[in-house]
């Protein structure tokens, strides 16, 4: 079981504008597909969250991908690089002295705590929850850390407390493991990424020391 153990690492280090819309229009259509798998347990620390806040964790909207539009853009880059700032990262152990704690921040979190914002302040700005699909990741280092998923007809997008630059998903240098249905937010489905040998992929190796640089895994060679 992969947990995620978030550290306390300062948003917005990396200052950028991301992908961005010229005179052409909108970013290139996505050339990488993630591979969804089967279903999957949900990590711990999100079904305590919904049984504490239920109205979070209920399906709004349509199944089908986003048009990614100038405006639905600008959401996405405003909602990360607002919620990166306004938030002071720190862990669940620091700040409730409890591990695996999800919730809504008030002021101070860590990374799941600024997925759950993000995704509440998109739904607010008409996003459907099948296209804003929290995911479970091994990060550069082998630790376990929480994205935000954005599902667009351009492709699936990061949303992330480490930098302001919304990426997608394959420009990353993390492992993703698994992430919510598009139908159900409360279902979980596993990730096979095409990056990654397939001996080091979730389903066949067990889950890494967290925080040990040794586990991580490694990339194909190109």
């Amino acid at each position: 079981m992969v947990g995620v153990a978030c550290r306390p690492l300062f948003a917005g280090v990396v200052a950028a504008v991301g992908l961005w819309f010229g005179g052409a229009g909108p970013v290139l259509a996505d050339s990488m597909s993630m591979q969804v798998g089967g279903w999957t347990n949900p990590p711990v620390g999100y079904v305590d969250f919904c049984h504490t806040t239920p109205d979070q964790c209920v399906a709004e909207g349509s199944d089908a991908a986003l048009d990614l539009t100038e405006a639905s853009w600008r959401d996405l880059q405003d909602v990360n690089y607002t919620v990166n700032h306004t938030i002071v990262p720190v862990t669940d152990l620091q700040y409730y002295h409890r591990d695996e704690y999800w919730t809504l921040p008030n002021g101070y979190g860590d990374c799941e705590d600024y997925v759950l914002l993000k995704r509440k302040l998109l739904v607010e700005r008409g996003w459907s929850t099948g296209d804003l699909l929290i995911a479970v990741v091994f990060d550069e280092v082998g630790d376990g850390h929480a994205v935000l998923l954005a599902r667009t007809t351009r492709g699936d997008f990061v949303l992330d407390n480490k930098t302001d630059r919304v990426s997608r998903w394959y420009e990353t240098a993390y492992h993703f493991v698994k992430r919510q249905s598009v139908s159900d937010p409360n279902r979980w489905v596993s990730v096979g990424d095409p990056r990654w040998t397939t001996q080091n992929t979730a389903a066949a190796r067990t889950a890494p020391v967290i925080g040990d640089p040794a586990s991580a895994p490694k990339p194909v060679a190109r």
